[in-house]
């Protein structure tokens, strides 16, 4: 998918997440979180739009600042009140 090279396809495929669709019954944050939880220190927000960009097949430097700004908020809700990763 666009933006996610090896490294990332790698890490994502790590936390059960190995293909396009599982990706999108994730979404960008909840696949985030799951990498971010199991790679705390080499996981940045880069990765977070790489994500959302390849869901909606752009380039994550295209992505809108709005659009950046709901998946940070979005996340801090997640990381506010953190779920299992079953949920």
């Amino acid at each position: 998918m666009t933006n996610l090279g090896p490294k990332s396809a790698g890490r994502l495929a790590e936390v059960g997440i190995g293909d396009p669709d599982a990706l999108r019954r994730f979404g960008a944050v909840a696949a985030y979180r799951r990498v971010k939880s199991r790679f705390p220190n080499d996981t940045s927000l880069n990765l977070l739009w790489a994500i959302q960009g390849a869901l909606m097949e752009i380039h994550w430097l295209d992505l809108p600042d709005e659009i950046k700004q709901q998946l940070r908020d979005e996340f801090r809700k997640l990381s506010d009140h953190p779920r299992s990763d079953a949920d």
